[in-house]
């Protein structure tokens, strides 16, 4: 099959638009994408200059996801002085896991002559992930201990680093899946709170200061395609799923996702455009009346609605 846009012949067909891309034209695809997204979301404001940039930080977790991103930017921006790119990666103490995804994403920086900074919750918290898995002290999945404290990394590290915006690598399918689980659990504010933490320009968001804004330059493009980019240009990537990951709603949902996409091309995009303008007049709607006050955590001091944050109240259970 020719390329929709020229005689060479195409490496992917994209079913949503109907289009046959050669490996030039899917290149400028997904990057044209990514531009695109940082442009609307007003990632680059004008007020950037080269004294006094903007400084991103990129989670690299040496995953396709992130490792594409950190690829696509380095490469967009190397010569523009008003950027200053940092990325970060976390090593939860997961034998023969993230080992091998930290060499992947210590191999890309060093091609891309990017900054690296890499945490680990051993040295953060005096545990790794393996034994919080085998503890289990509040009978919860693995994701849900590791999520409270990638979050507290990510959050406390971006604010040491002088981040203006966190990069993640959230794709397409990631955001559609997180916009029907929203749907079906009927969650309208959360929805407004999502608006606000990661989806809206930010010129529309509520500002939070005790956070650094949360940005996803890949949430328009599918990730079969972002699998694709990274195989077709040697982007290196650590393929493998985490074995303390379990069977979730997400995991159905995805399941779901799939089949509606196979049989109804474009779900994915109509799914995640139509949460966007919910989430805009949720945010609009719910602002001041579900978000709680934060004050300093009682014992380490970070952002929280209560007395203590959930990160101390976890580590306090694994030392019971």
């Amino acid at each position: 099959m020719e390329c929709s846009k020229c005689d060479q012949p195409a490496v992917m067909h994209a079913a949503y638009s109907g289009a046959h891309l050669c490996e030039t034209h899917f290149r400028e695809s997904v990057e044209r994408r990514i531009r695109k997204r940082i442009r609307t979301d007003d990632l680059l404001p004008s007020s950037a200059t080269p004294e006094e940039p903007v400084t991103w930080v990129i989670g690299l977790s040496g995953g396709k996801d992130s490792t594409v991103l950190t690829h696509v930017l380095a490469e967009t921006f190397e010569a523009d002085p008003r950027v200053e790119l940092v990325a970060l990666s976390i090593h939860e103490g997961i034998a023969g896991y993230r080992d091998e995804s930290l060499e992947v994403a210590r191999e890309l920086v060093v091609d891309l002559d990017v900054q690296h900074v890499t945490v680990e919750y051993e040295s953060e918290y005096g545990v790794r992930m393996d034994q919080v898995a085998d503890a289990d002290p509040l009978d919860m999945a693995p994701c849900a201990y590791c999520g409270v404290f990638r979050r507290d990394v990510l959050s406390r590290y971006a604010d040491d680093l002088d981040a203006d915006v966190l990069l993640t690598g959230h794709n397409l399918d990631d955001e559609a899946e997180t916009a029907l689980m929203n749907f079906l659990e009927g969650d309208v504010a959360q929805m407004g709170e999502h608006y606000d933490a990661s989806l809206g320009p930010f010129p529309e968001r509520r500002e939070e200061p005790a956070f650094v804004p949360r940005a996803k330059p890949l949430r328009d493009i599918p990730e079969k395609e972002i699998a694709l980019y990274a195989h077709l240009f040697d982007v290196p990537s650590h393929i493998a799923e985490c074995p303390h990951s379990t069977e979730s709603f997400r995991g159905d949902i995805q399941d779901l996702m799939l089949s509606l996409e196979e049989t109804h091309p474009g779900t994915r995009h109509s799914i995640l455009a139509g949460y966007e303008d919910l989430a805009a007049m949720a945010a609009d709607r719910y602002r001041g009346e579900t978000t709680s006050e934060l004050t300093p955590c009682s014992t380490c001091g970070s952002p929280t609605t209560g007395d203590r944050c959930r990160k101390c109240e976890i580590l306090d259970s694994l030392a019971d």
